[in-house]
């Protein structure tokens, strides 16, 4: 057992907190935000996602979970220092350091004795050289310390079995004794042969950067399929299961849709492109990646216009808000972008999201939301699937049809089957699957 201080409650900091709690530690989270603190120990979340709640509220009851405004004595009594900390992106896509550094400043004004630092925040690469010289700095007591790289690679709406099951556990150290603690920490997934990969700083934070934007580049290169299979009539289905039978390229992320979004691809590979360009390379590949999701929502905008083609004035109802299904994160959600475009095109939107509502009012107010799908789609001009949460795969098509002003949908998730929607009555049309003829 360790005892554990997470700096952030946060995404990334609930979930590690929680599940190190679970393996059996003694973990404290801390923040400056008072108010998150007050909801974490009044037992309710800040974020959404499945099976959180009950593994914090099992922890917080034995006594192994705990969340506190007092950082710095939570520092001083912690042997590890989880930094999990926001670091947004600027205008350029640079990260912006300000919240890391101001952990390590924390760290270093409390550093009593010996103790290991592990950043879990998504920096640039050269970030755990600078935190080390902050603490060096400006520690008063000058104790030994030593500073972890040791990325996250949880996925919103599964994170927990991401965390407990992972594909690989990197560590970017060139201290045995803190390469020792942080497996120890990790130990009881090692029972599972889950792989460690040890290396330097360095290389711990690009792998992080390097995975997400190879997903990203791999989603916009089946979306850019996707864009040819809806000119030429070829399925994108058929086209990504065939890719995916070969080995090396496997199915995984072949899936088209409106374009990636979240809290991680889109700065993450931002970040790449910055830290590239800063040392003299031009990322020409992750910079078509990004060109080319962005240019999706567009996309999608124009199915809807062979649908409705005088957008003004008329009525759309959007289905899904958040990124991806099982949480409520709206952060770059094509839903979102493609809203906007709407409403700049004169449109009225209704909106209908499982647990986002709330997330995307404060993001756009101008749109309209129901807390019942059918609701949203009352009288409405035509209905884009913007996420594919489970209820939204079996919508009742029939009573659909009825309350829909006109029987038209742009499934942006390649859902439903286009014979059986056609057989329904619908005007319809997904992302690279024939239906209508190709032009």
């Amino acid at each position: 057992m360790k005892n554990i201080c997470i700096m952030g409650t946060g995404y990334v900091g609930l979930v590690t907190g929680a599940c190190l709690a679970d393996l059996g530690n003694r973990v404290r989270c801390v923040d400056i935000d008072a108010e998150k603190i007050k909801i974490l120990n009044d037992g309710k979340l800040p974020i959404y996602e499945p099976g959180l709640q009950e593994l914090i509220t099992n922890n917080v009851s034995r006594e192994r979970l705990s969340f506190s405004e007092d950082i710095s004595g939570s520092i001083r009594k912690s042997e590890v220092i989880f930094i999990s900390v926001g670091t947004p992106s600027d205008g350029d896509g640079k990260v912006n350091l300000l919240y890391v550094e101001g952990a390590a400043e924390m760290i270093a004004q409390n550093l009593n004795d010996f103790k290991v630092i592990v950043n879990k925040s998504t920096v640039s690469v050269g970030t755990g050289k600078r935190l080390m010289e902050i603490i060096e700095k400006k520690s008063p007591s000058k104790a030994e310390f030593e500073v972890v790289s040791n990325p996250e690679f949880l996925r919103e709406g599964s994170a927990i079995n991401d965390f407990m099951h992972p594909d690989r556990i990197v560590i970017g150290t060139n201290s045995e004794r803190a390469y020792g603690i942080i497996t120890e920490i990790y130990g009881p997934l090692y029972l599972i042969e889950t792989p460690f990969i040890k290396t330097s700083i360095e290389t711990a934070e690009l792998i992080k950067y390097a995975s997400n934007a190879f997903l990203s580049v791999k989603i916009s290169f089946i979306n850019e399929i996707a864009n040819i299979c809806d000119k030429t009539g070829a399925d994108v289905h058929v086209v990504a299961r065939a890719m995916g039978l070969d080995g090396r390229i496997s199915p995984k992320f072949l899936h088209a849709g409106p374009g990636f979004g979240g809290s991680c691809f889109p700065k993450d590979i931002l970040g790449l492109v910055q830290l590239a360009k800063e040392r003299g390379i031009s990322p020409v590949l992750v910079e078509a990646a990004i060109k080319v999701n962005n240019a999706q929502r567009k996309v999608m905008v124009e199915k809807l216009k062979k649908l409705v083609p005088n957008l003004g004035g008329k009525t759309i109802a959007i289905l899904g808000l958040a990124f991806k299904p099982n949480t409520d994160d709206v952060r770059e959600s094509p839903a979102l972008d493609i809203i906007k475009i709407l409403l700049e095109e004169g449109c009225t939107v209704n909106a209908y999201d499982p647990v986002a509502l709330d997330n995307a009012k404060k993001a756009i107010p101008e749109i309209n939301c129901y807390d019942n799908m059918m609701d949203a789609c009352e009288g409405a001009d035509s209905v884009m699937i913007m996420t594919e949460w489970n209820e939204l795969r079996q919508i009742d098509l029939i009573m659909l049809k009825e309350k829909l002003g006109a029987p038209n949908m742009v499934d942006c998730k390649n859902i439903y089957d286009p014979v059986k929607m056609k057989e329904e009555g619908f005007n319809y049309l997904s992302v690279g699957r024939p239906l209508l003829e190709a032009d």
